[in-house]
């Protein structure tokens, strides 16, 4: 998950959002030393052969349970290529598994992965043989079978057909479905059934889909701004710090965010997603009341108030936009 720092458009004034559905180019990871040599902190340096497993950062599903379990790449469902390698690309054998991969040869010092829609794309300095780049790739297969593995299954997802408005459609809400349930000549406008989980709209019997998708995203966001305002004051409140002001946001990349004024803002569209993950995000935010910053000292502010900051943190980094509805 990526934290992004906003540019100053005041200087007394500094904000720190949470990364949404992530950005297209995925952030640079810590190195991770092979037995050649310790990772040196300045690339300035001359450092020993070390390798760099660059994070996936891109959309997944909804999770189901309220906290996802870990994912193991225990067993990783890949089909194997077929033929030759393509132009441009090498060959390795991991265990049961064969992996087709692209290598660039560059200036920089370290060996580095990517996986992306393509597969993996490995990239190394000019001086390392080809036998130092395969025994690297041998030491990272467990991360690298992970991440294909999920990049397949995400693929296969997105060819799901999106959402349609219509009555007995189902949409995520506070982490599992409820179906939508047109009615004409209802008192109410929504109301949720919280037995059988459908979301009675009340709707003239001509009316249209965008008529829809309005009245349920107002209802979510009357709903997500009682909600958010009930946890904020139960986290500020074990954190002991005190925030100015809350208010919803409809960006596309930021979860939330903070500002050095105590200014918080929350998506709306968390309203998908069950309690604990939006706790993380509100717990996220104070804990920027006290540290400014995502430094150990930060990370051990969210955990004293959410311990199982972690999971839930995944879980968000791995949500797809794809799979929520369109409004």
């Amino acid at each position: 998950m990526i934290l992004l720092r906003k540019p100053k458009t005041n200087p007394d004034q500094l904000a720190l959002q949470l990364d949404l559905f992530a950005a297209s180019e995925p952030a640079p990871a810590a190195a991770v030393p092979l037995d050649l040599g310790p990772a040196l902190p300045s690339p300035t340096v001359q450092p020993p052969l070390i390798v760099t497993p660059n994070p996936v950062v891109h959309a997944a599903p909804l999770p189901t349970p309220l906290i996802p379990e870990p994912a193991t790449p225990a067993k990783p469902l890949l089909a194997p290529p077929s033929g030759r390698p393509a132009d441009g690309k090498r060959r390795i054998q991991l265990g049961e598994h064969t992996i087709d991969f692209a290598l660039l040869r560059s200036k920089r010092r370290t060996i580095g992965f990517l996986v992306s829609d393509e597969g993996l794309r490995v990239t190394a300095p000019k001086w390392v043989t080809l036998a130092e780049i395969d025994n690297a790739i041998r030491e990272k297969q467990r991360w690298i079978l992970t991440k294909l593995n999920e990049r397949r299954e995400r693929s296969a997802r997105r060819l799901q057909p999106q959402m349609q408005w219509r009555d007995g459609a189902t949409l995520p809400y506070l982490g599992s479905d409820i179906t939508l349930r047109i009615r004409t000549g209802q008192r109410l406008a929504v109301y949720l059934d919280e037995v059988t989980r459908e979301l009675n709209v009340s709707l003239p019997a001509d009316a249209g889909e965008q008529q829809l998708k309005d009245r349920v995203q107002g209802w979510i966001q009357a709903r997500a701004e009682e909600l958010f305002g009930k946890r904020l004051m139960i986290y500020a409140d074990k954190l002991g710090v005190r925030y100015r002001s809350f208010a919803l946001s409809s960006a596309t990349t930021q979860w939330g965010s903070c500002t050095s004024d105590a200014r918080i803002r929350l998506n709306w569209r968390l309203m998908h997603f069950a309690l604990p993950l939006i706790d993380y995000v509100i717990a996220h935010e104070l804990a920027h009341l006290r540290e400014m910053n995502h430094s150990p000292r930060f990370w051990a502010t969210v955990q004293s108030i959410f311990p199982e900051f972690e999971s839930a943190k995944k879980a968000l980094r791995d949500s797809a936009p794809e799979t929520m509805p369109i409004f």
